[in-house]
């Protein structure tokens, strides 16, 4: 081999072995950059949902409140705060927020008094615990349809359930759903049968977790079950009833579809409480300004009323 042709099939052995060398590897990102692109493929369209379905329909309703809009015609006239003015000085407004506070209160303070009840007898060891515990909880997942239906049949004067009762003592059964005096307690009456099943079985949960070791103790030291239950099971208790107290007023003041199946918010405006007059307002009078300016007021009174629990109530909760 010449020593010209050498250098050349060196150059050529280099060439080869140039081609067979692997590819340099690609850059992968890096693991937080790959994290966060994770992050926001979950976090983005709960984003989009939450703005689309919850924030947007609270700004639109506040604009909507500041016009004058007959849902119509198309025409929206901005007139500021009119709206509320109109409303707080209207006497018909006055007596729903009136009718409001006499339903929220008596459902909120009822259902938790008879929830409790319950709980504490069905906490005790009774035979046929199970089925009673069922039976308690079926009418808060009974549609509203059905608890109207049911308790229209109840009601009634003329050949109702309760009409045995009231003729027993005595007393002729009241029109219950056509009387303006007793519409409202009716209704009470109706959503505390609804509530107090799911009220009772999460205030029996909450009985459950109290440490037997404080009822022992209560016990050697002599106390009494009723100041057992003051001083034991009711402190021990309160987180259940923080989440409850503010969780059923939210809820009453939402209540709709077994008024408009029972009463309609009547007889006369006794049972238009503010859920009802919003629904009144925008889709039978399509008044959309006064509608939205009402429900803007129940949102601030929520707000209020939920803020005022939180802060009083959380004094008293005692977390274990």
């Amino acid at each position: 081999m010449s020593a010209v042709d050498a250098p050349a099939g060196a150059r050529s052995g280099d060439t080869a072995g140039a081609g067979d060398r692997p590819p340099p590897p690609r850059r992968r990102r890096p693991r937080h950059l790959r994290e966060y692109l994770l992050f926001l493929a979950f976090i983005v369209p709960n984003f989009f949902f939450v703005i689309v379905f919850a924030y947007w329909p609270v700004l639109y309703n506040a604009y909507l409140s500041l016009t004058s809009w007959n849902m119509l015609a198309p025409v929206k006239e901005f007139v500021g705060l009119a709206n509320y003015t109109d409303l707080l000085t209207d006497g018909d407004f006055l007596d729903t927020l009136r009718i409001t506070v006499v339903f929220v209160l008596g459902i909120v303070l009822g259902s938790m008094v008879l929830g409790l009840a319950i709980a504490v007898l069905l906490n005790e060891r009774l035979v046929g615990r199970g089925f009673v515990r069922t039976m308690a909880f079926a009418p808060h997942i009974l549609s509203g349809a059905a608890i109207g239906t049911i308790w229209l049949f109840i009601f009634d004067p003329n050949y109702g359930l309760l009409r045995p009762i009231f003729g027993v003592a005595g007393l002729a059964s009241p029109n219950w759903m056509t009387s303006s005096t007793w519409a409202l307690p009716g209704l009470i009456i109706v959503y505390l049968w609804k509530n107090m099943g799911f009220i009772a079985t999460v205030y029996l949960a909450g009985l459950q977790n109290v440490p037997r070791e404080l009822y022992e103790a209560a016990a050697i030291d002599g106390s009494g079950p009723w100041h057992t239950f003051r001083k034991i099971t009711f402190p021990m208790l309160s987180p259940v009833t923080f989440f409850l107290v503010i969780t059923t007023t939210i809820g009453t003041f939402q209540a709709f579809d077994i008024i408009a199946l029972m009463t309609g918010g009547g007889p006369g405006n006794s049972t238009t409480i503010l859920s009802w007059f919003i629904y009144q307002q925008a889709f039978k009078a399509f008044d959309a300004g006064h509608a939205a300016a009402a429900a803007m007021l129940m949102f601030v009174v929520l707000i209020i009323i939920t803020a005022l629990q939180a802060r009083f109530l959380e004094r008293k909760v005692h977390y274990r």
